[in-house]
């Protein structure tokens, strides 16, 4: 149940990614770190419906972390980055090529292998208010250095850095879920007498805000990198750090896991490379109506290789 409410999560993810892009592709260039991003994005409908599917995907992943442990589920998560070519392909209409099939294969191929060979145990440990200090102190230095070296460089460096401290914020949310659904066995009642349900939307707005940066401060292969790979590695280290997720290392199966996802990231990286997804927002700063124009049938710009 767990393996099939994460992938339904991915799917609405990557939707969520298409519609919140072409939310906020057009904002104006200083609205970075600023929230008039999100006044800009929440006047456009599309972002708006975005939005909601954000929602749903919410709701999909806490089910999932209801039935599964953070180990397992946060890296399923990965399969955005295919859903995501897989709309582009579908939906927009938009030509699949070698890039995006080798690259979808090698990050199923690659998500398979892990939870195979790692095949997750445990996490079934109650942390308690010093283990869960140290983590938000980790994390919250973690978001603070990745937004502190966006003040400098490349638009690519810039939406990197949002991207991995969204995906931070995201992973932090998402073991926030897993302890909301301990809570919930005690009822509701107890849920929201105690802090998690607080600290998710906390956590979460301070996400999606990253996130909605990241879209708009630079190119869509730096930030999509950056979200979907940085998210399951410290999902994987809250798990076994928080929880007590174990993990099967004997045997080589270390070694195997290591090169599973050194495939699976390879695979994904490919994919934020395709020009399917790397035109979902323009490099070059202009608007750019690719998937606007191709929904409503029209030809819309050419696709070249990013």
């Amino acid at each position: 149940m767990a393996y099939v409410l994460a992938v339904m999560a991915a799917f609405a993810n990557a939707l969520t990614s298409v519609l919140q892009r072409m939310g906020v592709e057009s904002a104006p260039a200083d609205t970075n770190l600023k929230l008039s991003l999100i006044a800009y994005a929440m006047r456009r409908t599309v972002w708006i419906a975005g939005f909601m599917v954000l929602i749903a995907a919410f709701l999909l992943q806490f089910l999932a972390l209801h039935f599964g442990r953070l180990t397992t589920v946060q890296p399923i998560l990965t399969l955005e980055l295919p859903f995501l070519v897989a709309i582009l392909g579908i939906w927009f209409r938009l030509p699949l090529t070698w890039r995006e099939w080798v690259g979808a294969s090698m990050a199923a191929g690659g998500l398979a292998a892990f939870l195979a060979l790692s095949a997750p145990s445990g996490g079934n440990e109650t942390p308690n208010l010093e283990d869960w200090g140290i983590v938000s102190f980790a994390v919250i230095a973690g978001c603070s250095l990745a937004v502190l070296v966006t003040r400098v460089g490349s638009p690519a460096w810039r939406a990197a850095w949002f991207g991995t401290a969204g995906a931070i914020a995201f992973a932090f949310t998402a073991a926030l879920i897993k302890t909301m659904n301990d809570d919930i066995t005690r009822g509701w009642s107890h849920v929201f007498l105690s802090w998690p349900p607080y600290a998710v939307a906390g956590a979460g707005l301070v996400g999606v805000f990253l996130a909605q940066n990241a879209f708009h401060a630079g190119p869509v292969t730096a930030s999509q990198s950056a979200l979907v790979i940085v998210d399951p590695l410290v999902s994987i280290a809250i798990g076994i750090g928080l929880f007590g997720d174990h993990v099967q290392t004997a045997g080589g199966r270390l070694i195997g896991e290591i090169l599973a996802m050194m495939v699976l990231l390879a695979g994904v990286f490919s994919l934020t490379r395709s020009p399917l997804v790397v035109h979902v927002k323009s490099e070059d700063g202009e608007d750019a109506h690719v998937l606007s124009a191709r929904r409503r049938g029209g030809p819309g710009p050419a696709l070249e290789p990013g």
